[in-house]
């Protein structure tokens, strides 16, 4: 039986885990999972550091799952 590459080759994951950084300037961060395919995330999240809801924005990408 011949194997080729291409059936060898691991494919793609479809989600990968990425950093969100706080746009209050605190430093405050957390990572969340997000599909490959989407664009960069900005969202809502509570920052416990000014103790309210504020903008986060994707840093960088940790890894795939």
């Amino acid at each position: 039986m011949f194997l080729s590459a291409v059936a060898l080759a691991k494919s793609k994951s479809k989600v990968i885990l990425v950093r969100m950084l706080s746009e209050a300037g605190t430093g405050y961060s957390f990572n969340t999972k997000r599909s490959r395919l989407r664009e960069k995330l900005t969202l809502l999240h509570y920052d416990p550091i000014v103790r309210k809801k504020v903008l986060f924005v994707e840093q960088k990408k940790i890894r795939s799952l």
